[in-house]
């Protein structure tokens, strides 16, 4: 499980800056209560060549947002904002026998359990 995710500490105080393209679903509220299941991105996210189909599909905003690759402009990838993940999985659904349906062409978004992703990141405020 490897990725770049930023510190939680910064998620809550609104330090990640967050650039286009990133999710605009419908729910903009605060989440009620801890998901089961993170989403993560990993480092082999290619970010879809600047038009990524997992931020189309996550129902929360600002949730998935683009991360510009500094090194090799005008490169990046998709992140996820633990804080803000539900958990739906609608970021990596695929269909019978390996179709694509929605989410990650490349499975480079993997579900990880909520236990696992604090012990490697740290607890989240809620």
């Amino acid at each position: 499980m490897a990725t770049l995710l930023p510190a939680i500490a910064d998620f809550a105080a609104g330090n990640v800056e967050k650039k286009f393209p990133r999710s605009s679903g419908q729910k903009s509220e605060r989440r009620k209560r801890k998901p089961h299941i993170i989403a993560l991105v990993e480092e082999s996210c290619t970010g879809c060549a600047g038009s990524p189909a997992c931020v189309d599909y996550c129902p929360v905003d600002d949730c998935m947002y683009w991360v510009p690759d500094a090194d090799h402009p005008p490169f990046g990838r998709i992140e996820v904002d633990p804080l803000l993940c539900i958990g739906c999985k609608l970021c990596t659904s695929k269909g019978p026998e390996g179709t694509f349906l929605e989410g990650c062409p490349w499975d480079a978004i993997e579900l990880v359990p909520l236990a696992e992703f604090e012990a490697t990141y740290g607890a989240m405020p809620y």
